[in-house]
Parts: C-alpha cells; structure tokens; sequence
C-alpha cells in the first residue's frame, strides 16, 4: 500500500513528519536511487528503497517513549551546532529518536522523546491544545491586575497569548514561586510573557504535559512511559 514519503520517513524514526519534509525539499532524499524533492510522492515501503544522506532507511520496529528530566544547560535538540551537550547525551538508546516539542537552554523539566512520527504529530499540533505545566520563581510578585493581565492573553513578539492560568504558591522573600498552565509552545513563551508583566523569570521547570509528569525525577535521568501513558498519548 503506498503511503506519503514524509509520512514513511517518520515511520523509519528519521524525524518529526515536519522536520522530514524540509528534509525531502533540501535533496537529501533518494527513491530507488533517484532524488525526490516533492512533498506529493508516494511510495510502496515493500518495494521501494528510500534514502537519506546516502544511507537506506527501514520502518522502526520498535517504538520507544521516553520522559526526560532536562537540565538546565542542555540543549533539547538531536544535535547542537555549537556543540553543547544536547538530550541524546543524556538518553542513551539503539532507536534514533527526537523531542516533541523543546524546552529552552536555561529551563528545566519534562521533555517527551520517541521515534513514533505519529505521536509526534499528534502532540506537537496545536489543536490538541493540550496543558503543560510550569513552575518559576519570579522577580517581585505580581499584582491581581498584572496576574489577570498574563492569563488574558498578553502581546509577545506580535502574538497574543491564549488564555494561561497562574497562581502563586509560595513568597520566597521580595520574590515568588508561581504555578504557570499554558497549552501553547512559543519560542521562551514564559519568560516573554512574565516579562512583560515586569516579573522576569529566575528559574523554570516544566513538571507535566498533559496527563504525563515529572513525578520525582532526578535531573538528567529519563525513563520509558507506562502503558497507561502511552495509551493516552496515542488516545489524544
């Protein structure tokens, strides 16, 4: 049966269905030794031979799902080309696998990792609007009209936020900790709005992804998602 070359290729775990299209645009990908930049093209997994880079991709076998608790300090990419330790330094499996979604340089907490092209997309579209959870201890502690004004939609680089709850959990002195629930995924979407609202942000951790938490994990340590997890991943 044949099938969308992207779609084959998030199959084979190469990348996210997304990342694999600029793959096939850039020429780095042969059909029966010969170059194909269409996103259109089909193919017949059982009888065409795909490659990428040169090099024959097969459909992953063995699909893994993995949560991460990211450091700070670690880039959440596959490769880093300032060669900065990135999350496959610290996750270490045969499978090749990526991140669904990112966490900045600077923030800590969950990241989701797998080689299923499917789930990937599921995750990543903006339609599930699925909740992630943030904690951050902030400069100051914000006022009711500054809070009301985060969770009401904030201008950031041109962009208005959708509605975010936060609420404040502990006073540490002149600053705060607060509980941040967003289901957006801006690039450094937090510490914008926060600043903002002229609270800049002195840490951040990102503790659940929708049903999926951090629980009690050390940093830099990772482990496989349960049954239960999974199904609900593949549920959404």
């Amino acid at each position: 049966m044949e099938e969308r070359l992207q779609k084959f290729m998030a199959s084979c775990g190469v990348a996210s269905r997304r990342k694999c299209e600029e793959i096939i645009t850039s020429g780095r990908v042969k059909v029966n030794n010969i170059e194909v930049t269409e996103l259109g093209h089909k193919i017949d997994p059982e009888e065409d031979s795909v490659c990428v880079d040169n090099k024959i991709i097969n459909i992953e076998e063995n699909k893994v799902y993995i949560a991460l608790n990211k450091p700070e300090g670690v880039v959440s990419t596959v490769k880093d080309e300032k060669d900065r330790e990135t999350i496959l330094d610290l996750v270490k499996v045969k499978e090749r696998i990526y991140p669904i979604g990112r966490l900045d340089y600077d923030t800590c907490g969950l990241i989701i990792l797998t080689n299923d092209g499917d789930i990937y997309n599921k995750v990543i579209h903006p339609r599930q609007e699925i909740n992630k959870i943030y904690l951050a201890i902030l400069e100051g502690c914000p006022s009711q009209e500054e809070i009301d004004k985060f969770c009401n939609g904030i201008d950031i680089d041109g962009y208005i936020t959708a509605h975010a709850d936060f609420e404040i959990t502990k006073r540490i002195g002149f600053n705060c900790r607060a509980k941040i629930t967003i289901h957006e995924g801006k690039n450094r979407q937090i510490r914008k709005m926060c600043d903002v609202i002229g609270h800049s942000v002195i840490a951040l951790k990102r503790i659940s992804v929708g049903d999926i938490t951090l629980g009690n994990m050390e940093k830099g340590s990772w482990r496989n998602l349960t049954e239960d997890e999974i199904k609900y991943l593949k549920n959404l």
